[in-house]
């Protein structure tokens, strides 16, 4: 997978060197050349000198070509406005943007725009967010503890049992929408083709919930 991440600071840094070691492409916006020296010369991707919104600079980090984009700077307003343009300009599949103002956050989230407002948490979600492409979260609790997912029902579960998704505190099958009639499930009711699967799965299980899924690691 091609990621830029504009912004160079605590959670940008972290956030690129987890996706980098873990084996995607990752290119780095900052217009401060001693941010993007801290990444050091063993970091596996690229490092752009400039500000994340502006075009000539978001070319250059190939983002024409990148399957997601975060906005992890220190300011609000150019983490929304990069994160809108990668959205609706370049079409960015995986946009998510890091917030403080938890208010403005909630404002961004209904209008469909990912946000994370927590440092200590930020990085390692964003990686979840971006990596986990065909689990695409349509909700979160609390600080995004939990998130509620959507997903059609793979072809590794039909005419499998909901009791084969379900994890006691990590997994759970909230509801099954089939033929247009959603209804709640017990863990005796099987999948079957078609079936949209609503999951709601604890942060930390997201790969145990891909792997049951049959779905492979975004790359």
């Amino acid at each position: 997978m091609r990621v830029i991440v504009m912004g160079c600071g605590r959670v940008g840094e972290h956030t690129s060197r987890l996706l980098a070691e873990d084996g995607h492409d990752v290119a780095v916006i900052d217009h401060d050349a001693a941010a993007l020296a801290r990444l050091g010369p063993d970091f596996k991707g690229r490092s752009v000198l400039g500000v994340g919104f502006d075009r000539q600079v978001l070319l250059e980090a190939g983002i024409e070509a990148a399957d997601g984009f975060a906005a992890t700077s220190a300011s609000d307003n150019a983490n929304i406005v990069a994160a809108r343009i990668a959205r609706h300009v370049f079409r960015v599949p995986r946009v998510v943007a890091r917030l403080y103002d938890l208010r403005r956050a909630e404002i961004y989230r209904r209008l469909g725009l990912l946000t994370i407002s927590s440092i200590a948490w930020g990085a390692e979600r964003i990686c979840e967010l971006l990596s986990h492409a065909e689990m695409d979260p349509v909700a979160s609790f609390g600080g995004g503890e939990v998130s509620l997912l959507c997903i059609t029902a793979p072809p590794l579960l039909v005419g499998r049992q909901v009791k084969d998704l379900s994890v006691p505190n990590e997994i759970s099958v909230v509801a099954i929408t089939r033929q247009g009639r959603a209804m709640l499930p017990t863990l005796g009711t099987e999948f079957r083709a078609g079936d949209l699967i609503h999951l709601a799965v604890l942060a930390r299980a997201m790969d145990t919930a891909e792997s049951l899924l049959g779905l492979s690691k975004g790359a």
